[in-house]
C-alpha cells in the first residue's frame, strides 16, 4: 500500500507539473521528485520482501495493509511538507518577502 499510495501521489504530481510546466512559480518540479523517489524506495523494498517472504506477500493481513496505507499518507504528507518549507523559503512570488516588508 505504501508503494501504490506514492506511485499514486507521483503520478499526480507529475500531471500537475507537467500541465504548469510554463509558469514554474510554485517549483512544482521538487514535488515529483520527492515522490518518485520514494515510489522508487518502496519498488525496492517490495522487491526484497517478495525475494524473503515469497508468494504470502500478495496475501498480507487487513491490519497490515491499513498500516502501509497510513505509513504511505504519512509519506506523502511528509513531502508535501517539505515542498512548502522549500517554497516558503525560496519565496518565487515575493509574497512572503512583501508582507515582512509591509509590516515595518
Amino acid at each position: 500500500m505504501t508503494l501504490l499510495t506514492t506511485v499514486f501521489a507521483a503520478i499526480i504530481t507529475t500531471v500537475i507539473w507537467y500541465v504548469k510546466s510554463a509558469d514554474n512559480d510554485m517549483m512544482l518540479g521538487t514535488l515529483p521528485l520527492m515522490f518518485w523517489g520514494a515510489s522508487l524506495m518502496w519498488f525496492i523494498d517490495a522487491i526484497f520482501e517478495y525475494a524473503e517472504l515469497g508468494a504470502k506477500y500478495f496475501t498480507p493481513a487487513p491490519m497490515d495493509m491499513l498500516n502501509d496505507f497510513y505509513l504511505g499518507i504519512s509519506v506523502v504528507a511528509l513531502g508535501m511538507i517539505i515542498w512548502l518549507v522549500i517554497v516558503l523559503i525560496k519565496d518565487p512570488k515575493g509574497t512572503l518577502r512583501a508582507k515582512l516588508v509591509q509590516k515595518k
